[in-house]
């Protein structure tokens, strides 16, 4: 493997597709994991990366009690971002570089060749295409808990928000910042709109600091938007 990461990577990746029924060699399986971490690695990857991939896993295992399967759940969170490209033609406001989709059928594609059941691969795409546009089916758990764990960096503590929100733009810097600004307080509204965030009950503890965060942020933008604009108009 390329990328050194820690262990317990490797070890969970195996334990949740063993846990559902692959029936590949363990080296098999962790050739697919090994795989996973490389992707996730990726330089082009300032937010969407390994630490990120790390805390959506952590949160799956805060809530796994509110999942009908956590494997499953977690295998997903390994997969929704498997495949990223910040620098396709895809709009940051309709999708960014997290090509749900592709990273869908990977899923389903890389798990049926380790031997996991064809309906359990077919679950796991299903909830890795559900976070598309973050609003799952609010009576499938398990696609709740994925959608809060993968939204939970919404509510941390203002300064690592602000790390995390100038890691997004670092990933876009090749959008100019007028039309970045532009892209970003549309997806920030469109959050703020919602009637709730996290759907999961001990996700809905999460939704106040998450919305004072998205708010703040959202006050910096237009901010900094308006002072561009100025600047255009005395240009």
């Amino acid at each position: 493997m390329g990328v050194m990461a820690p262990e317990w990577y490797i070890t969970s990746f195996v334990r949740s597709a063993v846990g559902v029924g692959a029936t590949a060699s363990a080296e098999e399986i962790e050739r697919v994991g090994e795989d996973l971490v490389e992707r996730w690695s990726g330089q082009d990857r300032h937010f969407h990366n390994l630490r990120h991939l790390g805390a959506v896993l952590h949160r799956v295992d805060e809530l796994s009690e509110e999942t009908h399967s956590a494997d499953v759940v977690r295998l997903a969170a390994w997969y929704h971002g498997a495949v990223f490209d910040a620098a396709s033609k895809t709009a940051y406001a309709s999708k960014g570089g997290e090509q749900t989709s592709a990273s869908a059928e990977l899923a389903r594609a890389e798990l049926t060749r380790l031997g996991v059941p064809a309906e359990t691969a077919q679950r796991v795409s299903h909830l890795v295409n559900g976070l598309l546009r973050h609003a799952p089916d609010a009576t499938d758990l398990d696609a709740c808990v994925l959608n809060d764990a993968d939204l939970a960096m919404l509510a941390a503590e203002p300064q690592r928000y602000k790390e995390y929100s100038a890691a997004v733009r670092a990933e876009y810097e090749h959008i100019p910042l007028n039309d970045y600004l532009r892209a970003r307080i549309k997806v920030l509204s469109k959050l703020l709109a919602r009637e709730s965030l996290f759907l999961s009950p001990m996700g809905a503890g999460w939704e106040d600091s998450a919305r004072q965060n998205l708010d703040a942020e959202l006050h910096r933008l237009r901010k900094k938007q308006a002072a561009l604009d100025a600047e255009a108009g005395t240009a």
